[in-house]
């Protein structure tokens, strides 16, 4: 029997994922329909991304689930009219880029590289960084990334404490939960990493007392969601001189306008939400195992808690 897969997520994408998607759920045993014709009234599953033209969800009848294509799924789990299961992306090409673009600026000011560059001018200053194993470094998520970056950090002798809602066990890290462990996780925090996803609990998590929280000098790096952050209150902090930097690659409005100050401020550093790249072939083989999952069914991979929001 055929499977009938809708495609509904930007146009420009289809061109990137046809033959991935094709190839990936003939490998997975899948007799498969692929469309992107949202007016199909038989579809099995949907492949989606926000910004599809599918917003309504209810004349999809025969439809078991959809498969959202990117891991924050924020701008589809208010849609009152999706009520079959939400699957969010979590791929291995996603969670090593993320792993490579979290070491990376960890390292780059633990090491302080940013003051190297800038000050080629002749003059031989001396001033080594600590050891790893001095400069402590927090991971707000311990998701499938957040989990992932800390147990790389620690490898490479950073002491990590990560911090999520409920109580988590991951080796080589110190796991806190809860709204103490919070504050604990914080207040040691050299550098901070932010992993969680957007919720009404997470929105500005990171505000005025929190950010004063932080040791002084501390490092904020955001991959994670740019409304964790009160912008106005970073902008502060960082002009107090109680931070020493924060390198942001998501942002509340994306792309990121140009008459924002994150741009033209000297403590900040801009990445164009480039941390982790959903990638077609390695998200396509996880699009096909659910679909296989589906059919068996079997329990789906990453199913998303619409309570909790992710």
């Amino acid at each position: 029997m055929t499977t009938n897969v809708l495609f509904a997520a930007n146009g420009a994408l289809w061109n990137d994922y046809r033959e991935p998607l094709r190839t990936a759920l003939s490998d997975a045993g899948i007799d498969a329909h692929l469309a992107t014709d949202i007016s199909a009234p038989e579809v099995d599953y949907i492949v989606y991304s926000p910004g599809s033209d599918v917003q309504d969800f209810t004349p999809f009848t025969r439809c078991k689930a959809v498969l959202n294509l990117w891991a924050g799924v924020e701008n589809i789990t208010g849609n009152d009219t999706l009520t079959m299961p939400l699957a969010r992306m979590v791929d291995d090409g996603l969670t090593r880029g993320m792993v490579e673009w979290v070491t990376g600026h960890v390292l780059r000011h633990h090491l302080g590289l940013d003051a190297h560059i800038l000050h080629q001018d002749g003059e031989w200053r001396h001033d080594p960084p600590p050891l790893a194993t001095d400069r402590p470094v927090t991971i707000l998520g311990l998701g499938a990334l957040g989990r992932a970056c800390g147990e790389a950090l620690a490898q490479l002798g950073f002491p990590v404490t990560g911090w999520s809602r409920g109580p988590k066990d991951v080796p080589g890290l110190t796991c806190l939960h809860g709204g103490d462990g919070l504050s604990a996780a914080l207040e040691r925090a050299g550098i901070l990493v932010l992993l969680l996803p957007h919720t009404h609990e997470t929105a500005n998590l990171m505000n005025d007392a929190r950010l004063a929280s932080l040791p002084r000098g501390s490092v904020i790096l955001n991959p994670g969601r740019g409304a964790l952050i009160d912008d106005d209150a970073l902008l502060a902090a960082l002009d107090a001189g109680h931070l020493g930097h924060a390198t942001l690659d998501t942002f509340r409005t994306e792309p990121l306008p140009p008459e924002h100050p994150f741009w033209a401020h000297p403590q900040v550093t801009v990445t164009p939400h480039i941390a982790s790249e959903t990638r077609p072939a390695s998200a396509a083989r996880v699009i096909a195992e659910n679909v296989r999952r589906g059919e068996a069914g079997e329990p789906l991979l990453h199913l998303v808690d619409r309570d909790r929001g992710y």
